[in-house]
């Protein structure tokens, strides 16, 4: 079996999330100075954690796409939203990206994530063989800051120590919030991933707060990227912004 977690961490604050003004591509707007207070507060927070690969946005704040809304305020997109007859979360305006095309970006970028864990593992298995896998001595062993909500393996929180847990990989990715939602949609829609028993419905959809946390642990087995099985450690984990002062409420579509 193939296992690597997947951390998942949304940019910090822009003046454009401050004042509710949808950014996507077309905006590279760079974070403001709550913004990199937040991006060091999470910075901090995973400083224990060993990543094997980190992917980002190639945008200053971290590719998500707004056509004609690009750049204005919110309401403006709630507006031609109404005029079309249609609800916010789900109205494409003309040049837009739609949700189906966001979420076709994230299940391809997932299943390359997935393979790559898959050429990962048999490269090790190659190096050290099946009995230095089966004892663990080669896989990665990673430190987590936050509760462990799915009985995943950890030491015991009595002696002060964060999670530990042996992995192939373990990747962080920084992205958008609007790009994060459809991912972990696509997550609990159509892959039926293991949600954290206290997550609310209205924790789900909701977007990240900027620098946000959510954690996976993707598991695959017989190094199949068709059917894994994925339990959601954390969602959208925002402990780290408690001394920064800003907004721990995500804005509802950026």
């Amino acid at each position: 079996m193939v296992r690597f977690g997947l951390t998942v961490v949304r940019h910090g604050e822009t003046r454009y999330n401050k004042d509710k003004i949808l950014q996507g591509q077309g905006i590279d707007e760079p974070l403001s100075p709550t913004g990199f207070k937040q991006a060091d507060a999470a910075g901090l927070f995973l400083s224990n954690v060993k990543f094997t690969h980190v992917f980002s946005s190639d945008l200053l704040r971290a590719k998500q796409k707004y056509g004609v809304a690009e750049g204005r305020p919110l309401t403006d997109l709630k507006a031609m939203a109404k005029a079309a007859g249609e609800q916010c979360p789900t109205f494409t305006p003309s040049g837009g990206e739609t949700l189906d095309e966001v979420r076709e970006r994230a299940r391809d970028f997932f299943e390359f994530l997935c393979q790559l864990a898959v050429e990962l593992e048999q490269k090790d298995q190659e190096m050290h063989g099946a009995a230095s896998r089966s004892s663990g001595t080669c896989e990665e062993e990673s430190v987590f800051p936050w509760t462990d909500h799915c009985g995943v393996r950890k030491l015991s929180s009595d002696n002060g120590e964060a999670s530990k847990l042996l992995l192939d990989a373990n990747i962080l990715v920084v992205s958008h919030g609007a790009y994060m939602r459809n991912w972990i949609g696509y997550f609990v829609s159509d892959l039926k991933c293991t949600l954290p028993a206290s997550l609310t419905k209205t924790q789900l959809s909701s977007v990240s707060p900027n620098t946000g946390v959510s954690h996976f642990i993707i598991k695959l087995e017989n190094r199949s990227v068709l059917k894994p099985e994925i339990i959601c450690v954390c969602l959208n984990q925002d402990s780290h912004l408690v001394d920064v002062g800003a907004e721990c409420v995500a804005p509802k579509m950026f």
